[in-house]
C-alpha cells in the first residue's frame, strides 16, 4: 500500500507541474519585444523619369573596327601598285600557302612551258605564266626547268600594296616522294 500511495503522490506532483499556462515562454517573449525601442523605416528613393539618350557620334571613329587605313580600291595609287581585284575568281592553288606547294616538274607542249605543282593533299596541277599561286595574290611571271618565278602582292602595315618576287624551286626526287 505504501508503494501505491507514493505512486499517487508522484502522479499528483507531475500533474501539478503540467497545470501551468501553455506557451507562457512565448507570451513572455512577445511582451518583451513590445517594450523594445522601435526603429524608423527610411522612405523609398525617388524614381526619376527615363530620359532617352540621343547618340550623335556617327562621325567619330568606330572603336570596334580595325584602324588600318586602306587605299582606294579601283584606282591606281600614285607611285604605288594597284591593289588586287577582290571580285576576281580565285584559282585552286590560291587556297594554299606558297610554302606548302611543291614544284615537281615541267612540261612543254609546242612553245608553251608548264610547271607541275603538287599540293599538300597530293593533288597535281599544271600551271603556266599568268596563273596565280599562293595566298598573297602571287602571279607566275616565268617558268624554267628548275624553278617558278612569281610576284606576290603584299599589304604593309600602312595599307600600301608592294610587289615581292618569290621563287618555287624544283624538288628533287626524294623530297617529291614525301
Amino acid at each position: 500500500m505504501r508503494a501505491r500511495s507514493v505512486a499517487i503522490a508522484l502522479s499528483c506532483l507531475v500533474l501539478a507541474g503540467c497545470s501551468g499556462e501553455p506557451h507562457s515562454d512565448l507570451r513572455q517573449f512577445v511582451q518583451d519585444s513590445d517594450n523594445l525601442p522601435r526603429g524608423r523605416i527610411p522612405p523609398l528613393p525617388e524614381v526619376r523619369p527615363y530620359e532617352p539618350f540621343s547618340y550623335e557620334a556617327f562621325d567619330l571613329t568606330d572603336p570596334f573596327r580595325p584602324r588600318k587605313i586602306e587605299p582606294p580600291r579601283p584606282t591606281k595609287i600614285a607611285g604605288g601598285i594597284q591593289p588586287p581585284d577582290p571580285t576576281r575568281r580565285k584559282e585552286p592553288l590560291e587556297a594554299y600557302p606558297l610554302e606548302n606547294l611543291k614544284m615537281v616538274g615541267t612540261l612543254q607542249q609546242k612553245k608553251d612551258v608548264y610547271a607541275l605543282v603538287k599540293t599538300p593533299d597530293n593533288n597535281l596541277f599544271r600551271v603556266r605564266s599568268g596563273n596565280f599561286l599562293g595566298q598573297n595574290f602571287g602571279r607566275i611571271i616565268d617558268i624554267s626547268e628548275s624553278m617558278i618565278k612569281l610576284k606576290e602582292l603584299v599589304q604593309d602595315s600602312v595599307g600600301e600594296w608592294k610587289e615581292e618576287e618569290r621563287t618555287l624551286q624544283l624538288q628533287d626526287e626524294q623530297e617529291a616522294r614525301r
